[in-house]
């Protein structure tokens, strides 16, 4: 998102409405239609959505115009987000990435994976990455399709089996695999992970033989404040419930304004380091057994907390901290 010092307001507002209304102006739009019975702009559509229902689960349909918009570029430096590489991917091969943790955003994984400005290209050449999000997400008439033009597709099973099924390899799967429920944990300087019951990327893995790769977004907790949630309080309680009926949670936060730091939904300029692990080799099961799934399972949260271990100095989080897994 742009630095109001550093680049012009114009962008930095369109950004808020990509970001945060997007999704309202395209129902808006439908109604509209339907309203005042512009049926040949409506129908024709719905017709087409009809057919076209499957495709986020099919691979989706990326669009590099999209994705090379000048505002992503912003969106980038305003933290700034990098991307940093500890080692070499075979591009004959297919991985999972899972990405930790989900903050409230997610702002290193859109950043990082689905615009054209980040340095994934030169870092995983010959890799195709896409970016799995709640399926909810593409029931929304036209802003699937601009969700879709960025390269993100749906978390379902289905979905993910589509890209690993690839098989001249050089896809990657990026699962955020806290989920909704993590978000509610992502309190800056905390540490905590939804991860110990998430065991069905490590099965689909196995059944596609897809190498793991932990993935970890230093700063990523720090872009926002979240009204003080502990467990078993009245407001995570009523979070936890909504959760569970909607799909995806509802985190009280707040951050900073545009023209001023107090106060506002702007998030802070905090620098994201998204840091790709080595990847665990995985051997082709068809059919895992439980004894399998969570052999491996255990070996991917050893990885991942080695991972933050030997990073952790560089990003300024302090030696006793470490990883928290749920």
């Amino acid at each position: 998102m742009a630095c109001l010092h550093l680049f012009p307001h114009g962008p930095w507002r369109r950004l808020l409405s990509l970001a945060h209304l997007t999704a309202q102006v395209c129902i808006g739009i439908i109604v509209i239609l339907i309203i005042y019975n512009f049926w040949f702009l409506y129908v024709p559509y719905m017709t087409w959505l009809y057919f076209d229902w499957s495709t986020p689960e099919q691979g989706g349909r990326r669009s590099n115009w999209v994705r090379s918009w000048t505002v992503w570029k912003y969106f980038k430096d305003y933290f700034p987000i990098h991307l940093i590489k500890t080692w070499d991917l075979d591009p004959s091969h297919n991985y999972v990435f899972g990405f930790h943790p989900h903050g409230v955003l997610v702002a290193g994984a859109f950043g990082n994976f689905c615009t054209n400005y980040s340095d994934f290209e030169e870092l995983f050449p010959g890799f195709t990455a896409y970016l799995h999000v709640l399926p909810f997400w593409f029931c929304c008439p036209l802003f699937r399709e601009y969700l879709m033009s960025s390269g993100s597709v749906s978390v379902s099973k289905k979905s993910v089996s589509h890209v690993l099924s690839k098989e001249e390899g050089g896809n990657i799967s990026i699962i955020v695999l806290g989920g909704a429920e993590e978000s509610l944990d992502a309190h800056p300087g905390k540490f905590t992970l939804f991860i110990r019951q998430r065991k069905g990327f490590v099965k689909i893995a196995l059944t596609h033989g897809a190498s793991l790769v932990p993935v970890f977004s230093f700063g990523e907790n720090e872009l926002f404040k979240q009204v003080n949630n502990p467990e078993g309080s009245w407001l995570r309680i009523v979070q936890e419930k909504l959760q569970k009926i909607m799909g995806f949670a509802l985190p009280l936060f707040h951050a900073r304004g545009i023209f001023q730091y107090n106060f506002g939904l702007m998030p802070y300029r905090k620098p994201i380091h998204t840091v790709v692990g080595r990847p665990i080799p995985v051997h082709q099961t068809l059919h895992p057994s439980p004894e399998q799934i969570e052999e491996l399972h255990q070996t991917y949260m050893e990885e991942l907390r080695k991972l933050f271990e030997a990073h952790k100095r560089k990003y300024g989080i302090p030696e006793h901290e470490t990883l928290i897994f749920k």
